[in-house]
């Protein structure tokens, strides 16, 4: 589990098909998940389920396949824990990094088709869960929500890396974030500047810390439109105004 407290991450980074075996012991020990050696990665599905196969620490062989085992596979088996097994099922693991960077096991499916439409599904078309937000302007307060309003009538500086936008017919005001993910490594890429500087230039030019806080959170988190509205929800783990 994140230990990250941004409240605007969501989803996964870095989304990924591996291709695993379901196998089973002849001893009637526990189900192991294995990739398939390199070697025969390019059998289908069908040649794989009740494949007998070779179990390693790292990897499983078929041997009973229509391609015969290299004395080199052999070799790596001898070098490891070598054990016999059946294999039950190909399975489409989806694995994604957490907030943290840290490997997740998000799920499995049972054809590359399937995996590929809950990547297409978490991913968007953007690569990340979701960049367009709406939260209560309950988080600011009214002093801030007057800050930012002025900001949208007016040329919002430009080292601020946002533009400031009234919504016609609404007293909500959005905020388009640019050059985002606020990280060190992308802000020093793009701009030159690290995520500490692009908060002094906020807190020089007089920004009030709940909103320089809110914009830091968000600009981490890669999100590339941010709405305040009095009628949307209050964002979980996001603090309010006065708190």
């Amino acid at each position: 589990m994140s230990q990250n407290p941004n409240p605007f991450l969501r989803g996964y980074w870095n989304l990924k098909i591996v291709r695993t075996l379901s196998i089973s012991h002849e001893d009637g020990s526990p189900h192991v998940w294995r990739n398939i050696h390199q070697s025969q990665e390019h059998l289908s599905d069908e040649e794989l389920v009740s494949a007998s196969c070779i179990v390693t620490s790292d990897f499983a062989v078929v041997s009973n396949g229509p391609d015969s085992v290299s004395a080199e596979v052999l070799a790596e088996r001898d070098a490891g824990e070598g054990a016999y097994g059946v294999v039950g099922a190909v399975v489409y693991a989806i694995h994604g990094d957490d907030f943290d960077g840290l490997p997740v096991h998000i799920g499995d499916t049972y054809s590359a088709e399937a995996a590929r439409e809950v990547v297409q599904r978490l991913s968007f078309e953007t690569g990340y869960y979701s960049r367009c937000w709406e939260i209560s302007s309950a988080h600011i307060s009214h002093e801030t929500g007057q800050y930012l309003a002025n900001l949208a009538d007016l040329a919002t500086p430009e080292a601020f890396l946002f533009v400031a936008f009234r919504l016609p017919y609404s007293p909500a005001i959005g905020v388009k974030l640019i050059s985002t993910p606020w990280t060190d490594q992308h802000l020093q890429d793009v701009e030159g500047i690290t995520a500490e500087q692009l908060r002094q230039e906020h807190r020089s030019k007089g920004m009030p810390d709940d909103l320089a806080q809110i914009l830091a959170l968000a600009g981490q988190a890669d999100v590339r439109i941010l709405i305040l509205d009095a009628d949307a929800p209050v964002l979980p783990g996001l603090p309010l105004a006065g708190e």
